[in-house]
């Protein structure tokens, strides 16, 4: 997560732990959504960045009736990339939240920009940490008149209070995939729901293994 100089004398702990899996023997690295795509080069061995993406959309036309009707949100202007394709891939609408910093983890301000009136809106994002600027965003969003609102996030972090942030939120559901553990925070919120992508990186193993192109799997979940 920590790709860069963010204030004096600050390190870039990204490049440390991709010489530590290095030096550890690795000789070839699958990630998933990393949180900026910059990191590949900080390795010397190959890396394949995979994309939840697919499942994504998977999850959304699978587990959201309206899905037609429904706003894909960035909760930053980060992110814009990421919610402008899903967005594309399901012919809908997208929109932003441009948020202004006071530190890390808290945010002083949130502009919607985009229309989410009468809409599903649905928050995209790599990673879900404290909570606090999705449920702000959350906030936002059915402030500006959206029907309901969901989050999709790449990686349950959960940390600090973001339990009972999500458990006080006005989210229908909190959505993650299983890169990290989730069953006893499902058991303390049960709002958030698991996505599965084990096959993606099951799939990325085997094609690696024979030699096979990667590549397929930025496109397609495997069955």
């Amino acid at each position: 997560r920590q790709d860069k100089k963010d204030k004096s004398r600050a390190p870039i702990s990204a490049k440390l732990v991709a010489n530590m899996l290095s030096v550890a023997g690795a000789d070839h690295i699958i990630t998933l959504d990393l949180h900026a795509s910059q990191i590949q080069g900080f390795f010397d061995i190959p890396v394949d960045n995979l994309y939840a993406e697919p499942a994504v959309l998977k999850w959304i036309k699978e587990n959201i009736p309206e899905w037609r009707n429904c706003t894909i949100v960035s909760p930053d202007a980060g992110g814009a990339k990421r919610v402008t394709s899903i967005a594309d891939h399901l012919n809908v609408d997208f929109a932003l939240i441009h948020k202004e910093r006071k530190k890390a983890n808290e945010v002083a301000a949130m502009v919607l920009v985009g229309d989410v009136k009468d809409k599903i809106a649905i928050l995209v994002d790599d990673m879900a940490d404290t909570c606090g600027t999705i449920c702000h965003a959350a906030e936002k969003l059915l402030e500006a008149g959206a029907l309901k609102v969901y989050a999709i996030c790449t990686h349950g972090i959960f940390s600090g209070p973001a339990i009972s942030r999500i458990n006080n939120s006005m989210f229908e559901a909190v959505v993650v995939t299983n890169t990290i553990p989730q069953e006893q925070r499902m058991k303390e919120a049960p709002k958030i729901q698991l996505m599965d992508i084990s096959m993606i990186l099951a799939e990325a193993v085997r094609r690696t293994h024979n030699g096979e192109s990667v590549s397929h799997l930025f496109e397609h979940v495997p069955i």
